[in-house]
């Protein structure tokens, strides 16, 4: 079965991801990003009113253009860098059940997991 989402679907599956899938670090990934692409989204966004958070920011950067690249420090992995129409095409490829979970908002840590492995990856190689 293939779920077709739209791209703020996309955006929020994986925004929510972010902020649920910090895990991933004991698994010795970090999400690495460019520092002045990092203060620009920021400021964009408190521009507009918006108290960021940072996966907030992280979104912005995708949205504004930039990219994203989750670093695996124990080097078992090459850095996967991701921008915003890798978000879009790749939410949906994630295995039905955890999409499912997180469509119906039954979402956990484990789902947030398997979601950007998938974006990143587009495969679940921890876990």
């Amino acid at each position: 079965m293939k779920i077709i989402l739209t791209h703020e679907e996309s955006e929020n599956i994986f925004l929510n991801s972010l902020c649920n899938g910090h895990g991933l670090s004991y698994s010795g990934l970090s999400i690495d990003y460019d520092d002045d692409q990092y203060e620009r989204a920021r400021h964009n966004l408190e521009k507009d009113g918006i108290s960021p958070c940072l996966e907030d920011v992280w979104m912005q950067i995708l949205r504004e253009g930039g990219t994203l690249t989750l670093t695996d420090s124990e080097g078992g992995e090459d850095p996967a860098v991701i921008t915003l129409a890798d978000v879009h095409n790749r939410v949906a490829d994630t295995e039905i059940l955890h999409l499912m979970d997180a469509i119906n908002e039954n979402d956990d840590a484990i789902t947030a997991e398997v979601i950007l492995q998938q974006v990143f990856y587009q495969q679940v190689i921890f876990g």
